[in-house]
């Protein structure tokens, strides 16, 4: 099952008691706001689930693998995430449930 934004809005609207356009706006807000601190460069860590941070990667040599021919590949930064302890646990729990 994949978790959309919208099913999270539904969800909101479903156990909050939200309308459904108050809580589409709170999850775009969220994620607006999850987006402009990571393009700040700064950390995002959410209690229980997990840290977002940037990296930075260097500017390496790259081929393709059609042509074999070799070309430069950019510095770029990359979001990458960590999942914390209490994630990590649940994810375990719920796969030895389900055999």
């Amino acid at each position: 099952m994949t978790i959309t934004k919208k099913k999270l809005a539904d969800n909101l609207a479903d156990h909050i008691g939200l309308t459904y356009r108050e809580s589409k706006a709170l999850v775009e807000s969220f994620f607006n706001q999850i987006r402009n601190t990571l393009a700040a460069g700064e950390e995002v860590k959410l209690s229980g689930f997990g840290k977002f941070t940037i990296r930075e990667k260097n500017p390496r040599p790259g081929r393709n693998p059609r042509t074999a021919e070799m070309i430069p590949i950019a510095a770029r930064r990359v979001v990458t995430f960590r999942a914390s302890p209490l994630l990590k646990e649940a994810c375990l729990a719920a796969m030895e449930e389900q055999g």
